[in-house]
């Protein structure tokens, strides 16, 4: 039986997928319905939506704060990830059937406050949070499921830097480090037929 955790995965699967076979049909492509118990769907959310294609990255674009309403920022996510993330060509139509899609719905960000990188260290959760490294102009983040790859803290952190192009063993005064946590969900925690309806 379905908890309420996997009624709401499953309608955020379902409407990054038929956001990304909206572009790729360049049709319109009828979104899930959207019934009055989901009004959660019309609330502001921050998501962010990573495709794989046998175990490896495909695409992965997200927001960090809850502007928009959540259906609006799944699908916009979605369409980002399989059509504008940089480090890959847009999704062909042939591709979509070995791609999986997971969301992640982000909880509100905390700023963490500390006195050293030592103390910033000390206080990363692996394996529950995600982390937002800022200096300056410089951003990026990792979302809790990257401990899997890189299960220090040390290791995390350094990698978030060198994503935000300052060298791995920066650290200045200024720097600013915020938390968060996920709710994820994959195509993959569900029966194909499931997700796809």
């Amino acid at each position: 039986m379905m908890t309420n955790k996997d009624e709401q995965g499953k309608a955020l699967l379902n409407i990054a997928r038929a956001a990304i076979i909206e572009v790729l049909h360049t049709v319109p492509y009828a979104v899930p319905d959207v019934h009055e118990h989901m009004s959660w769907l019309s609330k502001p959310g921050a998501t962010f939506v990573t495709l794989t294609q046998r175990g490896e990255l495909r695409g992965c674009i997200g927001s960090l704060q809850a502007c928009n309403p959540l259906i609006d920022d799944v699908s916009n996510n979605a369409q980002s990830a399989a059509f504008r993330d940089p480090r890959f060509p847009p999704l062909a139509v042939d591709e979509l059937d070995i791609t999986d899609i997971e969301v992640s719905l982000l909880s509100e960000l905390q700023a963490l406050s500390f006195s050293s990188e030592a103390d910033a260290l000390a206080q990363l959760r692996p394996n529950v949070d995600g982390i937002i490294f800022e200096y300056g102009p410089y951003r990026s983040t990792f979302l809790p499921q990257v401990w899997e790859n890189l299960p220090q803290p040390q290791q995390f952190l350094a990698q978030l830097k060198r994503k935000a192009r300052v060298p791995e063993n920066f650290w200045a005064e200024d720097v600013k480090l915020s938390r968060y946590t996920v709710s994820k969900w994959g195509e993959t925690d569900f029966a194909k037929e499931c997700v796809h309806g």
